[in-house]
């Protein structure tokens, strides 16, 4: 089963290469990436994207405003957000899920919390081999 375009969005290059690497064993082949909020605002004006990986805490637009802005535009908003917070406040949970994230990860995770957390927004998942 194909996987659609994704695009990664954290300010630490280190994260986004773990996720990316995650990403890519399970089934992702078309990965794009950005350090902050504008940047991926510019990728998704520009590449055909069918879901978003997006640390909540980054400079210049953290993730909490992206998934907003993201939810504001009728061409995008209802595109699939996998959000990613070293904030496990149950508060923080609670208002990603009103803004309209399709899913919460809290950092640290393990790559098979990452893949059944995409799993649970995409669909079943087939392993690279």
């Amino acid at each position: 089963m194909s996987r659609p375009p994704v695009l990664v969005v954290d300010d630490m290059m280190s994260m986004r290469r773990v996720i990316v690497h995650v990403l890519k064993a399970i089934g992702f082949t078309e990965i794009y990436e950005a350090e902050h909020g504008f940047a991926a605002l510019s990728v998704l004006r520009t590449k055909q994207i069918g879901f978003v990986v997006s640390d909540w805490n980054m400079p210049e637009m953290d993730g909490l405003t992206l998934l907003k802005t993201i939810r504001s535009i009728d061409a995008i908003k209802s595109l699939p957000v996998l959000m990613l917070t070293a904030e496990g406040k149950k508060e923080n949970i609670i208002e990603a899920v009103k803004a309209g994230a399709s899913n919460y990860v809290v950092k640290p995770f393990t790559p098979d919390t990452l893949a059944k957390k995409v799993e649970q927004i995409l669909g079943p998942l087939q392993m690279a081999a």
